[in-house]
């Protein structure tokens, strides 16, 4: 996902100087080429060493070494990345990089990145020291100079406190540089998903609906948010985090769901219904909880409202609208019959019984239908069959 992206870390003396170890792993194996610059204190912490061997580049820390190449070595590191990351920041180098000074390896890095390159900046310290009104307002600076600010989060310290001023873990320090680093080319676009398996109850314990996870949704709802869009996520019951930046409206039946997403879709200009909904739902539902009794159970069973039909019978010029279909025969025939029927620009459709394309994976394989042909996609991950969605769409939409 970051396979070409070049990221310069600038790790100072925090304690929390071991959680960057993992990010710049995770980094790694997403493709980055990830380049290190320590500061003495973090090398009492974790030596440099580390980072060399786990981003498979040297590691900076002396101004006045021996070049690796013969360059200007903190003018070239900031002309070859795509963004700088600072973190741990102490409370030292916050205080350094608002007020220009320039003595060491990062700082001057800094100063050389943040004229072309985006920098982030994640501060951790003690809630104290982190509270302490000078740091907030070097804090302040660094905004109004265009940097880019990550808050700590909340808990146990490693002195002993509790409160603000941790480290964000590594993977959402990771998911924040992937937001950072994607194009944001749906900037100005809504974008409206729903996900999940509606539930339709039969009595207070019991109802009917589907393996649906939510995890297609919720990817395409990421994608398109790390992609620049306003996203609204309308969601039956998950187990899934809500996608940072993302509306999430939670819903459990059809009938929510067709209500909210009818609220949503007249200004959006891209809706993609990956929500396995239930069809049909219970004529009555039992106000307390069925015993068994003997013999066999007979539920009535009413349709309920057919939400892509609705939403393809009020599609505006320019909105695009995808649809999706889990089948487990005539895969392509019923996806092309319900391109018709449903109005949709396309149909995502997979043969669920199809090893890793069904329900609660990680991946899918699918074929994407419209009104020129059928493509036959490789499986992929949902992360990247989401953004797979999504050029499409940017192509409807040029």
């Amino acid at each position: 996902m970051l396979k070409g992206k070049k990221i310069l870390i600038g790790v100072s003396g925090g304690i929390a100087v071991y959680k960057m170890v993992n990010v710049v792993s995770a980094l790694t194996k997403l493709g980055a080429n990830v380049r290190v610059i320590m500061t003495h204190a973090a090398t009492k912490l974790v030596q440099p060493l580390t980072f060399r061997y786990i981003s498979k580049n040297p590691v900076y820390v002396e101004m006045f070494e021996e070049p690796k190449v013969w360059n200007v070595e903190h003018i070239s590191l900031a002309d070859e990345a795509d963004l700088m990351l600072i973190a741990p920041a102490t409370a030292n180098i916050i205080g350094k990089i608002a007020n220009g000074i320039a003595d060491d390896m990062l700082s001057t890095t800094v100063m050389a990145a943040a004229v072309q390159i985006p920098v982030l900046i994640i501060p951790a310290m003690n809630m104290k020291m982190y509270a302490n009104p000078i740091v907030q307002n070097n804090i302040s600076k660094l905004r109004e100079y265009n940097y880019k600010i990550m808050e700590p989060n909340s808990g146990h310290q490693a002195c002993g406190d509790v409160g603000k001023g941790r480290l964000p873990e590594p993977m959402e320090i990771v998911e924040r540089l992937l937001y950072e680093l994607t194009p944001k080319d749906l900037h100005g676009k809504k974008v409206v998903v729903t996900a999940g398996g509606t539930r339709e109850a039969i009595d207070p314990v019991r109802f009917l609906s589907n393996p649906s996870t939510g995890k297609m949704g919720y990817a395409v709802a990421k994608a398109a948010y790390y992609r620049g869009a306003e996203v609204v996520l309308i969601s039956a019951p998950t187990h899934l985090k809500a996608p940072e930046g993302v509306q999430v409206i939670p819903i459990i039946r059809t009938q929510e769901m067709y209500d909210a997403i009818l609220n949503e879709v007249d200004d959006a200009n891209l809706i993609v219904k990956t929500a396995a909904v239930a069809d049909y739902t219970p004529v009555t539902v039992a106000e307390q909880k069925m015993k068994k009794t003997e013999g066999d159970l007979t539920i009535r069973l009413t349709r309920t409202p057919d939400i892509l039909a609705e939403l393809g019978r009020r599609k505006k010029p320019g909105q695009v609208l995808v649809g999706f279909a889990a089948e487990t025969q005539n895969l392509i025939e019923n996806a092309r019959s319900k391109l018709v029927r449903k109005n949709c620009d396309f149909i995502i459709a997979n043969d669920i019984s199809t090893p890793g394309a069904g329900f609660a994976g990680d991946t899918n394989q699918v074929s994407v239908v419209s009104e020129t042909g059928e493509e036959k996609l490789p499986m992929m991950s949902k992360e990247e069959l989401a953004h797979q969605i999504l050029d499409r769409a940017l192509e409807r939409f040029r």
